[in-house]
C-alpha cells in the first residue's frame, strides 16, 4: 500500500509539472507571435523614415 501512495505522489507531481509547463508554452504561442508583429511593425517604421536609429 505505501509502494501505491508513493508511485501516485510522484505521478501528481510529474503531471503538476508537466501541466504548468503546458500552460506557459500555451501562454507564449500566443505572446511570440504578437512580439513578433510588433518588432515588424517597428523595423518597417524605422526603415521609412528618413532617420536611422542606431
Amino acid at each position: 500500500m505505501k509502494k501505491i501512495m508513493v508511485i501516485m505522489a510522484a505521478a501528481a507531481v510529474l503531471f503538476l509539472i508537466v501541466g504548468a509547463t503546458v500552460k506557459a508554452t500555451e501562454f507564449l504561442l500566443w505572446v511570440a507571435p504578437l512580439l513578433l508583429i510588433g518588432a515588424v511593425l517597428l523595423f518597417f517604421l524605422s526603415r521609412s523614415s528618413g532617420r536611422r536609429i542606431p
